[in-house]
């Protein structure tokens, strides 16, 4: 029989929606399952420079000119001020000690903002997954996607052709369809993994740790607290950002939208999570801001504008992401953690690499679906070993700050590569395929889990081995953990992109994206 659909894709969240656009483009006849209704509540909210450049490429490569406007805080408003956002100049990171007060210490040395973005017009955003979600199925049902919601899945079998039977129950009717391939973008302990009972490896040397979070309104901005006033100017509006309160043994997200909505939430380890009772919901995150006098005043007139949810097992791997006819896409294979926002970027190369292999019908070649398990899965535990580091470092900001700083060289480093044609020179996320890079993000990682270390060891270290790739001025101590955006960093790091500064600054010049003209010819002036 031949099959009704080239490829079915269970689940519509952002990753399915896309992912179901690009092979609809690549011209395949698609059909996205979802078993809930837009719109609706979706966890995973902050996109990250390298996330937004592979939307704005893959917009490029399958002619999906639409989603441009995603991939900037600016460029969002001024065409879909419908679909709530926030603005995300960078990250913030406040570091809290039990029961005391926050005060920003004289060497900024318990705080650290990074910015990525020289201003709001190119600043990367928080998504109201609700609207974003929704928004992109009904792009993809523009399209001509054929789109089932409210479909529960109930059986997938293969036949001897390998073409795919899914059966299900709609309300009223039940539902048979067959398709030539199965990808499941469902997110952890999804579909396939539950129904072909895909056994669960824990990330080696990674804390187990659970999560409760919320929406609410009427959170304040730090920047309009005391507390919180530092000397000088930040590189970019504190608040405005994909903001941490970092404590010992956990740390909270504070992300804001501009409808005037926060989501906010706080991940722990199991041990302080079994102090806090946090299975109880509501009560347990009132003792979580009873801690910290200075959240406490943030959310002093806040309230919870939905039920709080409990994740009690956070992090998920999946022992394989691929079989016969079918994949997952990488947020459905493994979850981490919210820290640092990996999330959409994995996910996104994900999408990138099946939408390669559908594009050249290789997508059930063997070789081909051993290298995306594969590489998926390195990706994976790469980014928990850092994140398990930097768990360890939250007990020592001066560490976590440090080590922190694989995660930002590392980002800034693929966006820039990518950006000017340089992308062969980092393919994997955190430069985990760099030959010495990634090797020492993973032994310092180990280094923090098992023993410790001094912070100034760290710091030196860190210094030592992000050099390699380090072209945004990171790792200054005489920056004093606020980095902004500087031009003249990029320049001055043209070799490690193998290219010229003339040639960095020709690039600059052209780059619409960045709206550098003045800064640049500031730059060169100087030169």
């Amino acid at each position: 029989m031949k099959p009704d659909f080239d490829l079915a894709i269970i689940g519509s969240g952002f990753g399915g929606s896309l992912l179901a656009m690009v092979a609809h483009r690549i011209g395949l006849k698609v059909v996205l399952l979802e078993r809930g209704r837009h719109p609706r509540f979706a966890i995973g909210e902050s996109s990250s420079p390298l996330a937004n450049l592979i939307i704005e490429q893959l917009a490029e490569r399958y002619a999906l000119p639409r989603l441009e406007a995603l991939t900037s805080y600016g460029e969002w408003q001024r065409t879909y001020p419908e679909v709530v956002c926030g603005l995300k100049r960078g990250f913030t990171f406040f570091k809290h000690e039990t029961n005391q007060t926050y005060r920003p210490a004289p060497d900024r040395s318990n705080q650290l903002l990074v910015a990525a973005s020289p201003h709001d017009d190119v600043a990367d955003t928080h998504w109201l997954r609700s609207d974003v979600d929704h928004f992109l199925v009904n792009e993809a049902v523009a399209l001509g996607v054929e789109y089932l919601d409210q479909i529960e899945l109930q059986d997938v079998e293969w036949g001897a052709d390998g073409t795919a039977r899914l059966d299900g129950q709609r309300p009223g009717q039940m539902c048979r369809l067959r398709a030539r391939w199965v990808v499941d973008a469902s997110g952890p302990r999804g579909f396939l993994s539950r129904r072909l009972d895909i056994a669960e490896h824990r990330f080696n040397g990674y804390p187990a740790t659970q999560a409760l979070f919320s929406h609410f309104t009427g959170v304040q901005r730090c920047d309009a607290m005391p507390a919180y006033t530092t000397a000088g100017h930040p590189p970019y509006p504190m608040d405005d950002a994909a903001l941490h309160h970092v404590f010992d043994g956990g740390w909270m997200w504070v992300l804001r939208f501009n409808n005037g909505v926060t989501s906010a939430g706080v991940a722990v380890t199991d041990e302080l999570a079994k102090e806090l009772r946090l299975s109880e919901g509501e009560p347990a995150w009132e003792r979580v801001l009873s801690r910290f006098p200075s959240i406490y005043d943030q959310f002093a007139e806040a309230k919870a504008i939905r039920e709080f949810t409990w994740v009690p097992q956070l992090a998920y791997r999946a022992a394989t992401a691929t079989g016969g006819g079918w994949a997952m896409l990488p947020s459905a294979a493994a979850f981490i953690d919210p820290l640092f926002s990996t999330g959409f970027p994995l996910t996104l190369l994900g999408i990138e690499r099946l939408g390669r292999a559908l594009e050249e019908d290789r997508f059930d070649q063997a070789e081909v679906m051993k290298e995306y398990n594969e590489i998926a899965f390195a990706e994976a535990d790469h980014t928990a070993q850092f994140i398990a580091g930097c768990y360890s470092a939250f007990l020592r900001f001066h560490e976590f700050a440090a080590y922190s700083m694989f995660y930002f060289v590392a980002a800034s480093f693929s966006e820039m590569a990518r950006r000017l044609g340089r992308g062969h020179l980092v393919r994997r996320f955190l430069a985990s395929d760099h030959p010495t890079f990634g090797q020492a993000a993973s032994a310092l990682g180990h280094l923090l889990r098992t023993r410790g270390a001094q912070s100034e060891l760290i710091a030196a270290e860190v210094r030592k081995h992000t050099d390699c790739l380090n072209i945004a001025g990171l790792c200054n101590p005489g920056k004093r953990n606020w980095y902004g955006v500087d031009f003249e960093d990029l320049v001055a790091g043209a070799t490690k992109l193998e290219l010229t500064p003339a040639e960095v600054r020709e690039a600059l010049q052209r780059a619409e994206w960045a709206q550098i003209d003045r800064v640049l010819s500031a730059t060169v002036d100087r030169r």
